[in-house]
């Protein structure tokens, strides 16, 4: 019978393994050094303002094609004799200063004041 002591062996060798590897992965929680991320957090948050500002201009710079756009637009509508041009000019001026509100408000909303 030397084959089932062999195959008690392997079972019982697996069976320890199972139950010691949580216990080893458990014993590392209490001693972890986090402040390794502390500068990755840093650089992140550095990144972020960074493309936040040039997402703000980026607004900017499209909100005044979007305004020269509608302006255009206006302009021919008034020349062709078209209705509803006071709604145009209200439309565009309350998508304009959307535009703008939403590029200040947006980033003081997390607690950024971008100039």
């Amino acid at each position: 019978m030397p084959g089932i002591k062999c195959k008690y062996n392997q079972l019982f060798a697996i069976a320890s393994i199972m139950l010691l590897l949580p216990m080893s992965a458990s014993a590392k929680c209490g001693g972890v050094d986090y402040s390794w991320g502390a500068d990755a957090l840093s650089n992140a948050h550095d990144f972020t303002v960074t493309m936040m500002l040039y997402v703000v201009y980026l607004l900017y710079a499209i909100s005044a094609i979007v305004a020269i756009i509608g302006a255009l637009q206006i302009y021919i509508k008034m020349n062709t004799g078209e209705g509803d041009v006071t709604k145009s000019i209200i439309m565009l001026i309350g998508a304009c200063l959307f535009m703008i509100g939403a590029t200040i408000l947006f980033p003081a909303f997390f607690g950024y004041n971008i100039v």
